[in-house]
């Protein structure tokens, strides 16, 4: 977390920021599990959604892992209602996800609004399903890095790319920087609201 961010908030630095975070079965355990964790430490607000009711069950190495429950379907979820979107990877996850057409436009909407998103690991599969990756830097898991730059990204190989309010990383090792960066982003907000923080900070 920035100086910057630290000095503007005495509470928690995303205390009632409400955050959506997307997945389905086959989601990377601690991708989902970890930077919820973080999230709510910061004081957010988390909402799991997925195409079904119920729970969707996590992939955690070679096997399935722990079921979390569902807050919303994403044919009930209002992108206005949320501050930032959370995309956690697994193989199977953003697959199955990039042929909801409802999913690719409830990602699609946090962009058109300006809001942040981050993403990790297999999670950019579905940037690049919702066209938002054009002239955008960003990292991934190594093997969508040819799909990235086909969508008009630029991969890096960083452990954790920030550009205009997408925070991306490879892989599970790279959840610590992931998750200092994204909270960062997150209590940053829009870039509207920046401008006016920014301004009223001039006064």
């Amino acid at each position: 977390m920035s100086e910057r961010t630290k000095l503007r908030h005495d509470v928690p630095p995303l205390k009632g920021r409400r955050i959506a975070i997307l997945a389905t079965d086959g989601f990377e355990q601690v991708e989902l599990t970890e930077t919820r964790a973080a999230l709510n430490e910061a004081g957010a607000t988390t909402k799991v959604i997925a195409p079904k009711r119920g729970t969707i069950k996590a992939w955690q190495s070679r096997d399935w892992g722990i079921t979390v429950a569902v807050d919303l379907t994403v044919g009930e979820a209002n992108s206005d209602d949320y501050d930032a979107l959370l995309l956690p990877g697994g193989v199977m996850n953003p697959d199955k996800l990039r042929t909801n057409k409802t999913a690719v436009a409830f990602v699609r909407s946090f962009f058109e609004a300006e809001k942040p998103v981050a993403a990790i690991c297999h999670g950019p599969i579905m940037l690049i399903e919702a066209e938002v990756v054009r002239d955008r830097r960003l990292t991934s898991w190594p093997s969508l890095q040819t799909d990235i730059r086909n969508a008009g990204g630029r991969w890096s190989n960083e452990e954790v790319v920030v550009d205009r309010g997408l925070v991306t990383s490879r892989q599970p090792s790279d959840i610590p920087a992931f998750n200092r960066k994204m909270i960062e982003e997150f209590a940053d907000g829009t870039p509207s609201a920046r401008m006016d923080r920014n301004m009223a900070g001039a006064y």
